[in-house]
């Protein structure tokens, strides 16, 4: 694959001055011109250009990351038209039914740039609705088939009296350390250890990111202790591309607890090398970056970008229902006594004001399964509708939303989707990784939320009288809310156009 730099002809492609369109933000300025800017990119519309994103759930199955990831894309596509996007995932037919014209990648790639297959090709014309289902179950066969073939050779192997081989031989990762060090990656030279480790476990990964032209990570509330490999996995992939010269950044971010010492050295060594790092939040992150060594001028604050989403599906009159989630995950543990709770609370609630429950649902993984978790509160209830049906876009979940008055959650995006519709949040929290992601959100809309704790012992009563707080204040703070909405999606945008400029400065087309 041959790489060239590629410098903007003004003239061939009737772009405009790219000292314009390449110039930093400086100073604030209204959303019209931040669009503006938005329309501008590489010549001929970013043709030849690769652009890798490292989303935050490789098996599309949260909708806050499907809508951050959707944003994303949009943005991508606006500003670059030809450029090709690529997606790790476990699923590139899930990412073509969601994104068509998009690449998914997985980390055992063989040709992770190369054309679609035909089965991705049939994905993007049926969507996420018909293939979804058996695209999971798929997922789901091999997660449970292969520790257990693993386990099998293993011990066949044992059996035999064989050793298992190095996956990659000392002389060959010295010889992509050499490729990457002499022109293959951008001129920069990669340490041997992190070639070895990326190459012999991530090969798919690894080829994607030195065929890249642009490499970002999206947001997500993944570099914390709660999610040790999933860091850990976004961490070496940054890693390995700025140490190769990828340009590369982190958007949507939110940090912490960080603690554990391991974790805390790697994100230290590797966000320092990052030229711009957006926090979703700023009552913890930029304290954190500072502490980790990364520089002040690298930080942005932007707020979530998937507020955007939310913004466009607003609707003018105020909602008349009460929205519902409960979120059980091993980092977000829920007794069975607080599960009740909750239940009541909700459907006196209904009761009380003649409002309808609506059931929703933001995560459907197997380690989050929100339908299963949050069904349960509102079955048996006169009051409740169903639920959207699995595999929607984004933008459905964030509409449903908009029905509501009050918001009863769990999960975070959804009191995202709420606070952006101007909908005051019952945020129900068990950790502190959950206070941490609704005391940010609140900390950026200047209130709408009210904190409960699901260990608290007088559960019941605390949000009963939450909800009610809430409903009884839905239309005052309404404007607010929508309006530090609208600052945070222009934010957001702000540093995209920084992110821009990373590639417009100097990049290098893939021919």
């Amino acid at each position: 694959m041959g790489r060239r730099d590629c410098q903007p002809s003004q003239r061939a492609c009737g772009r405009g001055d790219l000292r314009y369109r390449c110039r930093a933000l400086t100073g604030s300025r209204d959303a019209r011109s931040v669009e503006v800017e938005m329309a501008a990119g590489l010549p001929c519309g970013g043709a030849g250009h690769r652009i890798l994103i490292e989303n935050s759930e490789y098996w599309l199955r949260n909708y806050g990351d499907l809508a951050m990831l959707d944003v994303t894309v949009r943005r991508l596509q606006q500003r670059w038209p030809k450029a090709r996007i690529g997606i790790m995932t476990e699923s590139p037919a899930l990412v073509s039914a969601y994104f068509p014209g998009a690449v998914g990648i997985t980390v055992g790639d063989r040709d992770p740039w190369g054309s679609p297959r035909a089965a991705e090709r049939l994905a993007a014309e049926l969507g996420p609705a018909v293939v979804g289902p058996a695209a999971v179950a798929w997922l789901r066969a091999r997660a449970w088939l292969l520790p257990r073939a693993i386990r099998a050779r293993d011990r066949i192997r044992r059996m035999v009296g064989s050793r298992v081989a190095p996956p990659l031989s000392a002389g060959r990762t010295a010889q992509v350390a050499r490729v990457l060090s002499t022109g293959g990656s951008g001129g920069v030279a990669v340490g041997t250890e992190t070639v070895s480790r990326i190459v012999t476990r991530h090969p798919g990964a690894a080829r994607a990111v030195r065929e890249a032209s642009l490499v970002l990570a999206l947001g997500g509330g993944y570099l914390t202790d709660a999610d040790i490999p999933q860091a850990g996995r976004a961490l070496e992939l940054l890693e390995y591309a700025s140490d190769a010269g990828i340009p590369t950044a982190m958007v949507g971010q939110g940090l912490g607890p960080l603690r554990d010492p391991e974790l805390r050295k790697q994100a230290a060594r590797v966000l320092a090398k990052l030229p711009l790092i957006a926090l979703r939040e700023r009552r913890r992150g930029p304290a954190l970056l500072d502490s980790l060594g990364v520089a002040p001028d690298v930080v942005t604050v932007t707020g979530d970008d998937a507020i955007e989403l939310a913004c466009d599906v607003r609707k003018h009159q105020v909602g008349t229902d009460i929205g519902v989630c409960l979120r059980i995950a091993e980092y977000s543990p829920v007794s069975r006594h607080a599960q009740d709770c909750v239940g009541v609370a909700i459907r006196r609630a209904a009761t009380e004001f003649g409002a309808l429950l609506v059931p929703l649902i933001i995560a459907e993984t197997p380690g989050s399964p929100d339908r299963r978790t949050t069904l349960p509160l509102v079955r048996g209830s006169a009051n409740a509708v169903a639920p959207v049906g699995g595999f929607v876009h984004p933008s459905v979940v964030a509409e449903q939303v908009t029905r509501c008055r009050v918001l009863v959650t769990g999960a975070y995006h959804l009191a995202v989707f709420a606070l952006s519709h101007g909908i005051p949040v019952v945020g129900l929290t068990s950790t502190e990784y959950y206070d941490d992601k609704f005391l940010g959100l609140a900390d950026m809309f200047g209130g709408g939320i009210r904190l409960i704790q699901l260990d608290d012992s007088h559960l019941g009563e605390r949000l009963a009288v939450a909800i009610r707080d809430a409903w009884g204040e839905a239309e005052t703070v309404r404007d607010a809310l929508r309006t530090r909405a609208d600052e945070q999606a222009a934010a957001s945008r702000q540093a995209f156009e920084r992110l821009f400029a990373l590639l417009e400065r100097t990049h290098v087309e893939h021919v």
